[in-house]
């Protein structure tokens, strides 16, 4: 199957990445030729455009990370908004649209919001990105500011905390600082690789309760 670029249609097989030059006004004609579609997933860099179409297993990883880091915080009774899809744009810098943001110190600038203004409002605390084709860096998120970004590739999580301008990798999360989530995650997802997503839940829920 061919891929389709144009101002008018946007098809990408899926698992597919496309680069392609372009400029910020090239990326917003893309990214809004979508409409209310959130796919393909569009990137802007550096002068270089970035679209990816996902793969089921992309969106499955996404959807069990996330609700595993909801539980993680129902857990402790800790408040956060959780936002997917959502595009992060700066203007001629930078657009990215991750698999899902978290507020958790700064859940309270976030709450009730339909829309946020990334020039004024607090970033996100917590940028979570499934990278199964070699698409996400965690540099990508210094311009906004978010505290904390964790990649996720083949079920291996590495976290990544902004020091100063650029992130550096980290063996535990700031925000889970008693969890060994590498070993967590891993364990959650085979679990639910073999028994399904549910069980996989409700057995880390009842591991919590303990």
């Amino acid at each position: 199957m061919y891929a389709v670029i144009s101002r008018e249609k946007i098809h990408l097989p899926p698992g597919s990445v496309m680069r392609m030059p372009g400029t910020w006004q090239d990326y917003c004609t893309l990214r809004d030729s979508r409409g209310n579609s959130s796919i393909p997933r569009i990137k802007y860099r550096d002068g270089e455009i970035l679209l990816m179409s996902p793969l089921p297993r992309h969106g499955r990883e996404a959807h069990l990370l996330a609700r595993i880091v909801e539980i993680l915080l129902d857990s402790e009774n800790r408040n956060y908004e959780a936002f997917t899809p959502i595009t992060m744009d700066s203007p001629e810098v930078g657009g990215i649209e991750p698999d899902y943001c978290f507020y958790i110190d700064n859940w309270q600038a976030a709450v009730g919001k339909d829309r946020i203004n990334w020039q004024t409002d607090p970033p996100p605390d917590l940028v979570i990105e499934i990278d199964v084709t070699t698409y996400t860096a965690a540099e990508d998120y210094a311009p906004y500011g978010v505290s904390e970004v964790w990649l996720l590739k083949r079920s291996d999580l590495k976290m990544y905390a902004l020091q100063g301008e650029t992130y550096a990798l980290q063996p535990r999360s700031r925000y889970f600082p008693g969890v060994d989530l590498p070993e967590l995650i891993a364990q959650v997802f085979a679990t639910a690789a073999e028994q399904g997503t549910g069980v996989a839940l409700r057995n880390l829920r009842q591991q919590l309760m303990r």
